[in-house]
């Protein structure tokens, strides 16, 4: 069997005012109390694997959730800024409902091309995704043969699993990141990998 690395993916817990969806970006949003909970369910799920490392991205609601998923393992999260959200610039903290009404014409560009456009003073996915995938391939190389916690954001684990799929950018919202999810992939020494649970 070709050595691998595997890594328990999650996506941050539920956060404050998501009721309304919002572009928030690189904000840093607190999360709910049922957000801290998903995380200790999280620790109860993956109690018993062999994690020997985590990383997050240093938004605070991905770092405590890495430290309630850790301390099961004695082990401290690495903080990782390249594991951020997509950043949504001068929108971040608006609506969609906001942005339509201020932003009309900037609005409908994006919904237009959803890979390239870029939010005034943000990023798109081409540039999401050339921030994210350097880091991850960084990871998995560095635990070959480990198992390995890493705690990201909607935008960025999807960037993650298409780039496994081999699947294309525009298909971003044909993969469902639910608050407090897990998904499971495998990375393979020969370069092969394998997506074992997806929104879990």
């Amino acid at each position: 069997m070709t050595e691998k690395t595997r890594i328990y993916l999650v996506r941050h817990g539920e956060i404050a005012g998501s009721e309304i969806f919002r572009y928030h970006g690189q904000a840093d949003v607190p999360l709910t109390p049922k957000g801290v909970d998903q995380y200790h369910q999280l620790a109860k799920r993956l109690q018993d694997k062999p994690v020997s490392a985590c990383y997050t991205s240093d938004l605070s609601r991905c770092t405590r959730g890495a430290d309630i998923i850790c301390a099961g393992f004695g082990i401290k999260p690495h903080s990782r800024r390249e594991l951020r959200e997509m950043s949504f610039g001068s929108w971040e903290g608006m609506s969609w409902q906001e942005l339509e009404k201020r932003f009309p014409d900037e609005w409908h560009a994006r919904l237009a091309d959803l890979v390239n456009y870029r939010a005034p003073g943000g990023e798109n996915l081409l540039d999401l995704s050339n921030r994210v995938m350097p880091a991850i391939h960084e990871i998995e190389g560095r635990h070959r043969g480990e198992e390995v916690v890493v705690v990201a954001h909607g935008g960025v684990n999807r960037v993650i699993l298409l780039n496994i799929i081999g699947a294309p950018h525009s298909s971003l919202f044909k993969i469902e990141q639910d608050y407090g999810c897990l998904n499971i992939i495998d990375y393979y020494a020969d370069g092969n990998s394998v997506v074992r649970l997806l929104n879990g």
